[in-house]
């Protein structure tokens, strides 16, 4: 698939087959890709958390969903056969920038504009993404509810050092609801971009 294509049809898929595994020399593949993004000082903050039995999928569900709920979203979002959760490793960036060829002599985090350990694992995550569309799945970016967090942790081990940013949900597309958000439609270039100078919004 051409790059363009792969952009362009890139949208959140919610509901997916849940009969048909995802090969595990294409999981392989995702996971690789998304080593690929770029990181400061060459990091490389992230670890990936990969669930894909039926067991740990559904202590994932149980983890981080909140009691008593239901939507046709949920519904569909656990039909998925495979689950990344993207982890940034804030100590790495901290570490790596203490090093002698980074110049900073101490792990000071007040030296950053801006959390790039996150950024990173974003990026790593849009990979990813990019991936599954080339390879014929659909993917869907989520969060993990802040008071579920705790849960997470426990029920996977996760250490406190380790901040989930998300999840992703991956797996051959089933028929979905396309997200009434869409609605709202994409914002022109001449909006958002600013060419030579920044132009509030009259």
């Amino acid at each position: 698939m051409e790059f363009r294509d792969v952009v362009r049809t890139r949208r959140m898929v919610r509901g997916y087959d849940p009969d048909r595994l995802v090969p595990a020399d294409l999981v392989d593949r995702i996971l690789t890709h998304a080593t690929h993004a770029p990181s400061a000082g060459f990091s490389q903050g992230w670890a990936f958390l990969v669930l894909e039995t039926r067991e740990t999928l559904d202590s994932f569900w149980a983890a981080t969903t909140p009691p008593g709920a239901a939507s046709r979203w949920l519904a569909g979002m656990r039909t998925a056969p495979l689950i990344i959760v993207p982890l940034a490793h804030k100590d790495a960036y901290l570490d790596r920038y203490a090093e002698p060829d980074k110049g900073w002599a101490d792990r000071d985090e007040s030296r950053w504009s801006a959390p790039y350990w996150y950024i990173d694992t974003g990026m790593a995550s849009l990979l990813m993404l990019l991936t599954a569309v080339d390879e014929g799945l659909g993917a869907c970016f989520f969060g993990i509810p802040p008071q579920r967090l705790a849960a997470f942790r426990e029920a996977f081990g996760v250490p406190d050092a380790y901040a989930p940013i998300g999840a992703i949900t991956f797996g051959y597309r089933a028929a979905d609801r396309r997200s009434a958000s869409l609605k709202r439609g994409r914002r022109p270039l001449d909006e958002i971009v600013h060419r030579g100078r920044f132009h509030p919004a009259a």
